[in-house]
């Protein structure tokens, strides 16, 4: 997995908290305006965008131009068979190093499609590619085995627009083109009960290794955004991930699911639900299915969730997740920062987890450890299936605007174990009692923080020397109504 970047490598004008805040608050605020303000067109990277005429020539030893194979790009007429011949076409030359299918500029619209091994999706600038909102069009999988009966309905799931299964090798990429789901369509049914089956996720890939997805913008997804299930070795960069704050239910952006390898940095997310979700599998089938989700680093994002949170692990992680390194993140104006999630009849464990370099601005919640999320895919739980969790850090946690900074929530069942804090200063809105909310949690702050923590702590000075040991780690201060 790759190394996390030190502190230490961000230029010398970014060395403060004050500075390094502003300049990402500027950029997260920029971006969201433009977003609005052209809500329509061609997706907006914070990150940069390539300029015109560049070209699409990859590293494949062979290229294929979408309109080489019918493809017309004028946003009514149905490319899927284009699509469908090209990759086919790829598919054949698996042993000669693969193809790049490029997509250059217009709309595409397309019914779901899947991609092959040894292949690159290149998207150029102002490229878009439409999904088809006839669901009727989308086809039927079985559900997820880690997830039982299935997510949102019994049965059946849509599956995803981008799709790929038992592949390696697979990129997508461009000079930020898009790939939109027109999700509004299945957003209005979901809320009027009209569906029958899962929504789909805008790009899914299962059991596969070496995926790449970068330099894109994923936008308005009828569900989860990208989602890479089971998968080994995958890497997110430079991508941008957008749907409207409100109204678009469980729009995740990146929920990587029982995957192992994992890189997520250089990202801007603002989504429906949240920005980054790592799962695992769903009580007693993601248990039985056991593939835990670890080694994964999220680094240098700008991310929003005004419904759910910034970063969450779980709820779905009966499989376990471990070694997790969440670092270099601002969260702005959302419900939540950071939050992990499970319940009784998860089972599984999160444990290794550390968070260093947060950012907080106008956030309900900063940091929320919750262990009665009680959503279940059915009654046959195991009721003695406790999760475990435990060896969670948070080091140079910074912000303002926040009602309550911490809350975890552990239980007499599922208390929380070894949590560290060090180096956090976050500036509160709500200057009274419970803004440091704790519950059946033990361990430790080092150094002074802000605000003061709960009783439940034990106290270290800077060279970790022991200061005041807590006798109350079962004490309970957990106060939604603040």
């Amino acid at each position: 997995m790759a190394e996390s970047l030190p502190v230490g490598g961000f230029p010398a004008f970014l060395s403060s908290h004050k500075t390094l805040f502003i300049v990402l608050w500027i950029s997260a605020f920029g971006s969201v305006f433009l977003w609005q303000r052209d809500i329509v067109g061609a997706g907006f990277s914070v990150f940069g965008k390539a300029g015109p005429g560049r070209s699409m020539s990859g590293s494949r030893p062979f290229e294929f131009n979408i309109t080489d194979f019918g493809g017309v790009g004028d946003g009514v007429t149905d490319d899927t068979a284009a699509f469908e011949r090209a990759i086919s076409a790829i598919s054949k030359l698996g042993k000669r190093g693969g193809g790049q299918l490029n997509v250059p500029p217009g709309k595409w619209l397309t019914a779901p499609f899947n991609l092959t091994s040894h292949m690159t999706l290149f998207l150029a600038e102002d490229a878009e590619i439409l999904g088809i909102q006839d669901e009727k069009r989308w086809p039927l999988m079985p559900p997820l085995p880690s997830y039982g009966y299935g997510r949102e309905h019994r049965g059946s799931r849509y599956g995803s627009l981008i799709h790929g299964q038992n592949l390696e090798d697979v990129v997508i990429t461009g000079h930020n083109g898009s790939i939109n789901g027109q999700g509004q369509s299945w957003w209005t049914k979901y809320r009027q009960k009209l569906l029958n089956h899962t929504r789909g996720p805008l790009v899914q890939i299962m059991w596969s290794n070496d995926i790449v997805i970068s330099n894109i913008t994923l936008r308005d997804s009828p569900f989860w955004t990208f989602h890479p299930y089971d998968c080994k070795n995958v890497s997110v960069r430079n991508v941008t991930i957008l749907a409207p704050v409100f109204g678009a239910p469980n729009t995740d952006g990146i929920d990587p699911d029982s995957c192992e390898d994992v890189v997520i940095e250089d990202c801007y997310i603002s989504v429906g639900d949240d920005a980054i979700a790592i799962k695992s599998g769903w009580d007693q089938y993601g248990i039985i299915y056991e593939r835990p989700s670890r080694n994964i680093l999220i680094r240098n994002l700008i991310v929003r969730s005004m419904v759910s949170a910034g970063v969450s692990i779980g709820s779905e992680m009966s499989g376990g997740v471990s070694n997790v390194t969440v670092e270099n993140v601002t969260v702005w104006s959302s419900r939540r920062a950071v939050r992990i999630k499970t319940a009784v009849g998860r089972g599984g464990y999160v444990r290794h987890i550390m968070y260093r370099n947060l950012t907080f601005d106008d956030a309900r919640v900063g940091i929320v450890i919750k262990t009665d999320y009680n959503e279940h895919p059915d009654m046959d739980f195991d009721k003695n299936a406790f999760p475990i969790l435990e060896n969670i850090s948070f080091t140079g946690i910074h912000g303002q605007g926040v009602r309550v900074p911490v809350r975890i929530h552990g239980s007499e069942e599922i208390p929380v174990r070894n949590v560290t804090f060090r180096d956090m200063n976050v500036g509160i809105t709500y200057k009274k009692k419970h803004i440091f909310q704790c519950a059946f949690v033990q361990g430790h702050v080092i150094g002074t923080i802000f605000p003061a923590p709960c009783e439940n702590l034990d106290i270290y000075d800077e060279e970790e020397r022991p200061v005041k040991l807590s006798t109350a780690q079962n004490v309970t201060d957990i106060d939604y109504g603040v």
